[in-house]
């Protein structure tokens, strides 16, 4: 356990008490944490797809350990409160989700994320009745918690070719239900959808930014959007960084890249960190 785990996870538990919109940024590692946190952010979360990225494999190739290793690393750099994307919770049965958001805990994570995404491409969304046990066991672990542990629950219809606002709604809606403390659906197309999740539900919502055609903070913010969140996007800027050097080095056998690159002393006062 973390000394300041208590205090992270009141913290974090605030940021969504107060209703105000904020952006939780999603650092890929150690050192991507320590430059969220020098820019001002007040909490970070991983990213699944982030983390595969880094280990050099594709998204949803990364095992619960590794996913948890990736956590503490990110919680070490920084003092902020840190919640976890943890895709289905690596296991099917709401006694593996129960497990997986105990062991979060103990990494000393203050939020975590259980998804309705199977795994399976042939049959990728869990049914409803199954997605809802789950999401309850997942509560019921947070209960037993000693500091409060914000749990987010996903409808990942949108993701996976079922993108039936209503079916989503619902879902989440049961999900709240169930005392999920954050409900979020990735890849709503529009305000519009964006617009009617939030009016459904009364807990905090937590939209993910697109990649394409962005939101702006104060769109969301008037709808009444609590979260945003990055998910994948700040690795893959950093990927298609050396992506582009590469192919400049490559093809035109020209380094002007260099001059985008920060300089190695303003690196080294972000990476002293705060201890």
């Amino acid at each position: 356990m973390i000394p300041d785990h208590a205090a992270r996870c009141a913290a974090f538990k605030a940021l969504h008490d107060r209703r105000e919109t904020f952006v939780i940024p999603n650092p890929f590692d150690a050192g991507s944490a320590r430059a969220l946190a020098a820019s001002g952010f007040k909490a970070l979360a991983t990213t699944s797809a982030g983390v595969a990225f880094t280990l050099g494999r594709r998204d949803g190739m990364v095992g619960r350990e590794e996913a948890l290793a990736n956590a503490r690393a990110i919680i070490e750099a920084t003092e902020l409160p840190v919640s976890a994307d943890l895709e289905n919770c690596y296991g099917h049965e709401p006694e593996v989700v129960a497990e997986t958001i105990r062991l979060a805990f103990e990494t000393g994570l203050a939020g975590g994320s259980v998804e309705d995404a199977s795994g399976n491409e042939r049959d990728p969304i869990y049914p409803r009745e199954h997605a809802v046990a789950r999401v309850q066991a997942a509560v019921e672990a947070t209960r037993q918690l000693p500091h409060p542990f914000m749990l987010t629950a996903r409808a990942e219809g949108f993701l996976h070719g079922q993108g039936d606002l209503g079916e989503i709604i619902a879902r989440l809606q049961a999900f709240e239900a169930a005392g999920a403390d954050v409900v979020y659906a990735p890849g709503l197309p529009d305000l519009d959808a964006v617009r009617a999740v939030v009016q459904a539900v009364k807990c905090p919502v937590n939209v993910l930014m697109p990649g394409r055609n962005p939101f702006t903070l104060q769109q969301l913010a008037e709808i009444g959007v609590v979260r945003i969140s990055v998910g994948a996007l700040l690795s893959r800027v950093a990927l298609g960084a050396v992506m582009r050097a590469a192919a400049e080095m490559q093809e035109g056998g020209t380094f002007g890249w260099v001059e985008q690159a920060p300089l190695t002393r303003d690196i080294n006062a972000i990476m002293e960190g705060p201890r």
